[in-house]
């Protein structure tokens, strides 16, 4: 979601910037563009940054003697835990 909206606060900076042509004193929409462009660039990189992070694996192995048979048997389980709960 931060990628997406890294996006549209940067697309909307470039039409503030570059398409709107509207004079005011009050406001510089020039000024507003550049702002919004630079804070889409870094919630872009945020963004990649937190998708890219590396996620934790963690695996058990668990030996038992099956009494039945009478067999060595070896369970393994992995569990992915994400860093972020809101992935």
């Amino acid at each position: 979601m931060s990628i997406g909206a890294g996006i549209a606060l940067f697309a909307i900076g470039a039409i503030l910037t570059f398409a709107v042509n509207v004079e005011t004193e009050w406001v510089n929409l020039d000024l507003i563009g550049y702002i919004l462009m630079g804070a889409g660039v870094v919630v872009f990189i945020v963004g990649l940054v937190l998708l890219m992070r590396r996620r934790r694996s963690d695996t058990v192995t668990r030996t038992a003697v099956d009494p039945a048979a009478g067999e060595r048997v070896t369970r393994q389980s992995t569990a992915t835990t994400d860093d972020d709960p809101y992935v």
